[in-house]
């Protein structure tokens, strides 16, 4: 049986008397034994709550042997219980615990490793973890003035003690310093004290700030095929401001976003410069220069759509991406749409986090109600205002040749803008359980022909909300809003007005199924809103479940009214989730409102439906 002292200025040791073993531990290499033939190991707390018992049983290596495991091993794994078994006692909060482990009956520790025994049957693991200890005196010093260290409100005397609580308060202090400018901050030393009489413990943390410095250069290592000075413009290293966390991770996280690179580490320098400031060092590695991805999506309203893109992630050496994406849509039916788009992005060609880019694209659309034939060039600035929110702006040219319910062969030339922005808050993009997401953009345009100007308004926002304690159950939700304010319906584009139905919109009616009526057939409407709700459950940690509705709007003037047209779906859907992919989704849906002759339609695809 072995009892564990007093702890005193240290990080809680062992005894004594039980430091040669590991000495003794390293001697006993040349040992073998014969297998077992059967192996019984237990542990019994019969003292401990239910769930420190079970953390115990967790944390044994003993219970964890194999029914053919050697002697060696045997006693190698319980002489490792001793500590680890006290470690989980002391991170509970049990400073005066009694470990006995007995093979056949004999203390492990006592066995002598010269002349172990032939072979071992019986594994009896015995805690005893004595009283809860609350803290007494609890001591974090020095910290910075002005109230920047917040220290966690269990360390503190009275509360119950335990090493977790400890190890936060070390890192509050060292946070606080860090970022009060302290880079070279450390734990100077410890003084911690169990009083086993009176079940207390006794935590004194000294810290030895450093001095306080400033960023000095950004020194660039590893093999990149991206320019120094490139990797230095899109860091936007704050050389000479005082040192701050953020500011560093900023910087390499301007570098990650670039897409460029596979790993992005940023490290202080080992000695501060004489200066008082502290270069840190940038390591980079690139990931494969070229990327092609392939997706498809079917469904019975827009047969098969094939998409896939080509990416080039340093074009010119200075961690410029060229995108060029293409689609078909309408595989199998005799409407068949396609599209290629190209975009070309310069990280920090204006400036730190302003990104230059251009973009191109040719379009041909075979809509139920119209047909399209597009192109479009356009120069913007992409603003990233932080990890989860950027603003962009772009004005460009526009050329439209289209038929629809208005006249054939209508031509519209703009000049157009676009101002976009972007937050995503969802914690994971591809099957998000908690968080939201918000996409809005305006579009003003002015006709280059003398035509009508208006401006275009379209609204993206999504909410997530897991529901009880898990995510095993989660509901989603969506709502999109457009509006054209300004011309007629008959004086825009039908690209620039809004239909309903189909997957992305109302699920159970068919695609682009809904617009307003007009004496030469249904066109686009102005103003558009549709409403989805999902309702997610997970069945297995793969398979899930949902359940969805859908309703969409649209009317001939700028604004939803209650003399809107409309239709509604619903269905049931079920996601595969794929590791690194997502969901793989299958949705049924059947209309419930509006025209409902079209009956059931499905979905397949890639990612959830929003």
């Amino acid at each position: 049986m072995f009892r564990f002292c007093q702890l005193r200025r240290t990080a809680f040791p062992l005894c004594r008397t039980l430091r040669p073993l590991s000495l003794a531990l390293s001697l006993s290499v040349a040992l073998s034994a014969s297998p077992l033939s059967a192996l019984d190991a237990n542990l019994a707390a019969p003292k401990a709550p239910d769930d420190l018992a079970e953390r115990l049983r967790g944390a044994s290596a003993a219970l964890g042997l194999s029914q053919n495991s050697e002697t060696q091993e045997i006693i190698a794994a319980s002489l490792s219980d001793y500590r680890t078994l006290v470690q989980v006692l002391y991170d509970a909060g049990y400073f005066a615990p009694v470990v006995n482990i007995r093979l056949d009956g004999r203390e492990a520790a006592a066995i002598n490793l010269l002349n172990p025994p032939k072979r071992v049957q019986n594994i009896a693991i015995t805690v005893d973890p004595g009283p809860a200890f609350t803290f007494g005196r609890t001591v974090v010093n020095p910290l910075p003035a002005g109230g920047t260290a917040s220290l966690p409100e269990g360390f503190a005397t009275g509360k119950p003690a335990n090493t977790g609580a400890i190890q936060e308060a070390a890192n509050a202090g060292l946070g606080a310093w860090d970022r009060a400018g302290h880079p070279k901050v450390e734990l100077a030393g410890q003084s911690i004290t169990a009083n086993a009489v009176k079940r207390r413990l006794d935590a004194e943390l000294r810290i030895a700030p450093g001095p306080r410095l400033r960023l000095g250069n950004l020194r660039i290592t590893g093999e990149s095929d991206v320019r120094p000075q490139a990797i230095q413009r899109i860091a936007g290293f704050a050389k000479g401001q005082t040192y701050h966390p953020d500011l560093v991770s900023k910087a390499a996280n301007r570098l990650r976003r670039t897409g460029a690179f596979s790993t992005v580490a940023l490290r202080q320098a080992d000695v501060p410069n004489p200066d008082g400031s502290l270069d840190f060092i940038a390591e980079v590695e690139d990931l494969p220069k070229r990327r092609f991805t392939f997706g498809v999506e079917i469904s019975s309203s827009q047969a098969m759509e094939l998409s896939t893109s080509w990416m080039h992630r340093n074009l010119f050496g200075g961690a410029e991406r060229l995108k060029i994406d293409f689609s078909v849509s309408g595989i199998g039916s005799s409407d068949i749409n396609s599209s290629i788009t190209a975009r070309l992005d310069r990280p920090a060609a204006l400036g730190t986090d302003r990104n230059l880019f251009y973009l191109a694209s040719i379009e041909q659309l075979r809509e139920e109600h119209y047909t399209a034939r597009s192109a479009l060039a356009a120069v913007g600035v992409r603003r990233i205002v932080s990890d989860t929110t950027f603003v962009e702006g772009a004005l460009g040219l526009r050329y439209i040749n289209a038929d629809d319910a208005y006249g054939s062969n209508r031509e519209f030339k703009y000049v157009a803008a676009r101002l976009r922005g972007e937050k995503d808050m969802r914690n994971i993009k591809t099957n998000p359980t908690a968080g939201y997401y918000l996409d809005g953009e305006i579009v003003p345009f002015v006709g280059v022909s003398g035509g009508d100007p208006g401006v275009q308004i379209n609204i993206d926002a999504r909410g997530y909300k897991a529901l009880g304690n898990s995510d095993r159950l989660v509901l989603a939700g969506r709502v999109q809003l457009g509006s054209i304010i300004g011309p007629d319906p008959s004086d825009v584009s039908p690209t620039f007005l809004y239909f309903s139905g189909g997957a992305g919109s109302v699920r159970g009616q068919e695609f682009q199924s809904l617009g307003v009526d007009t004496p030469g057939g249904t066109a686009g409407g102005r103003a558009y809103l549709a409403l989805s709700g999902e309702l997610r459950g997970r069945i297995t940690n793969a398979i899930s479940l949902v359940g969805f509705y859908d309703v969409g709007f649209v009317d001939k003037d700028s604004f939803i009214s209650g003399d809107s047209e409309y239709h509604a779906g619903a269905g049931f859907g079920v996601r595969y989730d794929v590791t690194g992919v997502g969901p793989i989704r299958l949705d049924l849906a059947m209309p419930v409102a509006g025209d409902t002759e079209d009956g059931l339609q499905f979905y397949i695809g890639i990612g959830q439906a929003f």
